[in-house]
């Protein structure tokens, strides 16, 4: 009788894969989040996995971006400012890299095991 458990992905681990390799990549624009996404999506386990461990990343992106903006906030122009930037550039970087690296998750959470 052989015992054989089940092979499960896990979210975490995924979501450091993809932060992980979109860091890595990030040199390549549009390939190096497909190929991150691809990768987390298989280590996630599944569709629905691979997907929300591509976004989870981005959330926590967006709120670390609006609380590091808030902190600065207080300073008159240049809080202000840098508050600013910040926001924008956490609302940029993520839509660029966000379609190519759900659609990684996607294709790599139906290709694992």
């Amino acid at each position: 009788m052989s015992t054989q458990v089940a092979r499960r992905g896990s979210i975490p681990k995924a979501m450091a894969w993809m932060v992980g390799l979109s860091v890595a990549l990030f040199w390549i624009p549009l390939l190096g989040s497909l190929i991150a996404g691809f990768v987390g999506g298989r280590k996630a386990g599944g569709i629905g996995e691979g997907v929300i461990a591509a976004l989870l990343p981005g959330v926590i992106l967006l709120l670390t971006s609006v609380l590091l903006g808030s902190l600065l906030g207080w300073i008159p122009i240049i809080g202000q400012l840098v508050g600013w930037i910040l926001g924008l550039g956490a609302w940029v970087l993520g839509f660029v890299n966000v379609i190519p690296l759900l659609l990684g998750a996607a294709i790599g959470g139906a290709t694992a095991k």
